[in-house]
C-alpha cells in the first residue's frame, strides 16, 4: 500500500530504488512487491519507471462512487429528520428508472416495492416525475418496454391518459399520485435535473395523511434548492 501511495504522488513515474528509499524498504523486497504489484495490475513499468495500473485506477474509481453514495444517504437522511418522511432519490440510466438511495426509519417506514419498480414507472410519483423529463420518443419506448397495468383501481388506465398527464407536468413541479401504486399510499416527486441526467427526488406519506403531502413536497423543493450544489456533483452515483 505505501508503494502505491508513493507511485500516485509521482504523476510521472518512478524508479525502484527511490520507491525503495521514500518507503524505507529494502531494495530486494520493493522489487519483489512492485513486479507483483505490475503483475496484478496495479502498476505498469514503462521504461523503468512505475506508474499506477488500471486495477488502481479501478480501486480509486469506486472510492469515489464510495463518497458520493456516502454523501447522497447523508443528505437524504437530514432531509428525511426535516420533514419527517421517507425519502427516494431515483434516476432515469440507460433506459430504466432505478432507485439508487432510500432513507428512512421505524416511525417513517418507505413504500414496500411489492411491484418492481421498473416495470412499473406509469403508476408511482418517482416513474411519472422521470418519464415526464424525457422527450416524446424515449416515454414511448419506455412504454413500449413496460406496458401500463393496473396495480390497484387508481391506477392509470392506458399509455394515451399517462402521455397526456406527463405533457402537462410542469418543469419543476412536483408530480404527484394517490394510491395509483399501492393502496394506502400517496407520493410526490420532485424533478432535479443536471445535463441531460433526469433525476428525482421523492417523499411517501400514508393515505390518511395526505392533506400533508403537499406542503411536505414543498418543503422538500425549498430543502433541495439549498443543497442543490452537492447534489450536482452526487448527481452521477
Amino acid at each position: 500500500m505505501r508503494l502505491l501511495e508513493r507511485v500516485a504522488e509521482h504523476q510521472h513515474g518512478a524508479p525502484a530504488k527511490q520507491l525503495a528509499r521514500e518507503t524505507g524498504l529494502a531494495l530486494p523486497t520493493a522489487y519483489h512487491l512492485l513486479r507483483t504489484l505490475v503483475h496484478e495490475g496495479y502498476l505498469r513499468r514503462d521504461k523503468g519507471l512505475f506508474f499506477l495500473g488500471e486495477a488502481a485506477e479501478r480501486l480509486g474509481s469506486s472510492g469515489a462512487q464510495q463518497k458520493r453514495r456516502s454523501t447522497v444517504a447523508d443528505v437524504l437522511a437530514q432531509w428525511r429528520e426535516a420533514i419527517g418522511v421517507p425519502v427516494y432519490y431515483a434516476m432515469y440510466r440507460d433506459g430504466e428508472i432505478e432507485v439508487m438511495c432510500v432513507s428512512d426509519s421505524p416511525g417513517s417506514p418507505a413504500v414496500e416495492e411489492w411491484a418492481d419498480f421498473r416495470e412499473t414507472g406509469h403508476a408511482h410519483a418517482v416513474g411519472q416525475c422521470l418519464l415526464a423529463q424525457l422527450d416524446e420518443d424515449a416515454r414511448r419506448d419506455h412504454l413500449d418496454r413496460h406496458p401500463v397495468r393496473s396495480l390497484t383501481p387508481y391506477t392509470v388506465r392506458d399509455d394515451h391518459t399517462l402521455l397526456r398527464r406527463l405533457e402537462r407536468v410542469r418543469r419543476m413541479e412536483p408530480v404527484t399520485e394517490r394510491q395509483e401504486y399501492a393502496l394506502g399510499t400517496v407520493c410526490a416527486a420532485i424533478p432535479v435535473t443536471v445535463g441531460t441526467t433526469a433525476a428525482t427526488i421523492a417523499i411517501s406519506l400514508p393515505a390518511h395523511q395526505a392533506d400533508q403531502l403537499l406542503p411536505a413536497a414543498q418543503q422538500l423543493q425549498h430543502e433541495i434548492s439549498c443543497f442543490l450544489g452537492s447534489l450536482a456533483i452526487s448527481i452521477s452515483i
